[in-house]
Formats: C-alpha cells, sequence, structure tokens
C-alpha cells in the first residue's frame, strides 16, 4: 500500500499518554504486519483511534484525480469473477422464494441484518456470495444493510433475492446497498448523500419506508441496550475468522446497530442480537472476514 511521506511527531514515551501511544503503534504494527512508522502514520492521521487507523489501511488505495485535486473513483477489481453466470437451480438453499419465507409476518416482530460482505476479496467471492445468500434465505430479515458491494456481487443478489427491493449507494467500484423484503417493507423515497471530503467513495444511502411520528433525541446502541452479550460482541475477529490471514490476534466491533424509538404510533423494542458467518464454507473461507449481524425487534402497537 503506498503512501505519501509525512511528518509526524513521535510519542514523548516518559509521559502516559506517549507509552499509550507506543502501545497503539505495537498493537496496530502487528495486526497489520507492517513497521512502527506505518503505524504511527496511520494511528497519528485518526487522532489515535485503533478501529478508525486500521479501517483506513484496510481499506483499498484510491488513486488521486489530477483534475481539479478532488479524489477519483476507485476502478472495479480486476478480473472480476461473473457471479451471474451460475443457473438459479444450483443450489436450493441459495435461493430467495417468498413462499419459503420462515418468518412471522404478523407485524409483531421485525428484524434487519447488517453486513459488511467484503466483495472487494474475489477469492472464492462466487461461494462465499451463496453463503451469504444462505444466510439471508435462512432469516429471511425484512430489511438487509450491506457494505463492500460490487457490481458482480450486486446482480447476483439481483438474480438471486428475487423477493427483495435493492437500492445501491453507487454503481461502480464498491459501495452500500439496502435490500427491503417486498411482502414487508414499502419503500417510499430515498436519498444519497455525498461525503465532499472523502476519498475512498463514500456516501450515506438513506431509504424511508415508513412515517413513526416525532423522535426523540436519545439513540441507543443495539448491544448495549441489549446488556453487551458476549456472544457478539465482536464483528471483526482475526483469530477467529482467517479470511485476511493476519497472524495477530485483534478483536473489534467495526460493525453496530443503532436505534432511535419512535415518541408516538407505537414502539420498536430491540429483542436479540446475534451474529452471522461464523461457519467455514465448502472453499475453506467464510463467507466474509466481517460477522454479520442479525437484529429482531418488537413492534409495539
Amino acid at each position: 500500500m503506498e503512501r505519501e511521506d509525512r511528518v509526524v511527531a513521535a510519542p514523548d514515551e516518559g509521559e502516559p499518554e506517549g507509552k499509550r501511544r507506543r502501545l497503539l503503534c505495537e498493537d496496530f504494527a502487528s495486526v497489520a504486519r507492517c513497521d512502527a512508522g506505518v503505524a504511527q502514520c496511520y494511528l497519528a492521521e485518526n487522532d489515535w483511534e485503533m478501529e478508525r487507523a486500521l479501517h483506513s489501511y484496510f481499506e483499498p488505495p484510491v488513486e488521486e484525480s489530477a483534475e481539479e485535486g478532488r479524489p477519483g473513483e476507485a476502478s472495479p477489481p480486476a478480473a472480476c469473477v461473473d457471479l451471474t453466470s451460475e443457473e438459479t437451480t444450483d443450489s436450493t438453499s441459495s435461493k430467495i422464494n417468498p413462499s419459503e419465507n420462515t418468518q412471522q409476518e404478523d407485524g409483531s416482530m421485525f428484524s434487519l441484518i447488517t453486513w459488511n460482505i467484503d466483495g472487494l476479496d474475489l477469492n472464492s467471492l462466487q461461494e462465499r456470495a451463496r453463503g451469504v445468500c444462505s444466510y439471508i434465505t435462512l432469516y429471511s430479515p425484512d430489511v438487509i444493510f450491506l457494505q463492500e458491494v460490487i457490481p458482480p456481487y450486486y446482480n447476483y443478489l439481483k438474480k438471486r433475492a428475487r423477493s427483495y427491493e435493492i437500492i445501491t449507494g453507487h454503481e461502480e467500484g464498491y459501495f452500500t446497498a439496502i435490500m427491503l423484503k417486498k411482502s414487508r417493507v414499502k419503500l417510499k423515497s430515498q436519498e444519497i448523500i455525498p461525503f465532499p471530503s472523502t476519498k475512498m467513495m463514500r456516501n450515506l444511502l438513506c431509504v424511508h419506508v415508513t412515517k413513526c411520528g416525532g423522535l426523540p433525541d436519545n439513540i441507543l446502541d443495539v448491544w448495549e441496550f441489549l446488556g453487551k452479550p458476549k456472544h457478539c460482541q465482536y464483528t471483526w475477529d482475526t483469530q477467529m475468522n482467517s479470511n485476511l490471514g493476519i497472524s495477530a490476534s485483534c478483536k473489534l466491533r467495526f460493525d453496530r446497530i443503532f436505534f432511535r424509538a419512535a415518541a408516538e404510533e407505537g414502539h420498536i423494542i430491540p429483542r436479540s442480537l446475534d451474529l452471522l458467518g461464523l461457519e467455514k464454507l465448502d472453499c475453506g473461507r467464510f463467507p466474509s472476514d466481517h460477522w454479520g449481524l442479525l437484529c429482531n425487534l418488537d413492534v409495539i402497537l
């Protein structure tokens, strides 16, 4: 990964803060398998926050555009796998069929999945995509939030998940996608809020599906609301997940779900939270380097 040279002040090891930063540099270098100088550069650029620095490090490099100094768009991965070449009759477990939904649809429960599916990793991509679709089939969530989707993966989902409406935050490179179960969620409108300063094609994809009255200011982390259950504390675990081949052990909660309860017309209360994608596929790899999150919520009218 190429980086431009920068001058970064070295931490003063004689001070508590200096010692803390030195330890952060050592931990970062161990996980990222880089030298201490690179670790210090990334940590300093990200206010010495380990999660932000690691996320920045493992993002694919994006070439800077010479025109007006604006960041260029990331090119789609070379030699993309044609996921859509597979016939839909090959694997029953990977198909989504409205008649096969197992979730209760009486309106008393609402479920969602959020998952960074790592479409940028082309290794065993087709089998990994089938694995993700198998989880979608098994749990049949009302809404699915996906990150790091690439065009072939998006085309595969359109072919396999026909009972879902799919809205994407971009059309090239890698992007986010929101999937809405047609039998349960009605799309009212959508918008994309650009991040002008991003160098990694980031934006905010919003879909409006219902009106729930006035909203209070408090926003809660679902994992914390449910008492911080240990079984789903970490969504990025290099000790358990071998997809990236990182020898050092690092456990982080990169993926989170936040909610804000409605002040009127009923309430939505988180009931459970679980990890997805913990089993290796036949190819010997996990569906993604991130675990997915499945959240079930009670709808109280």
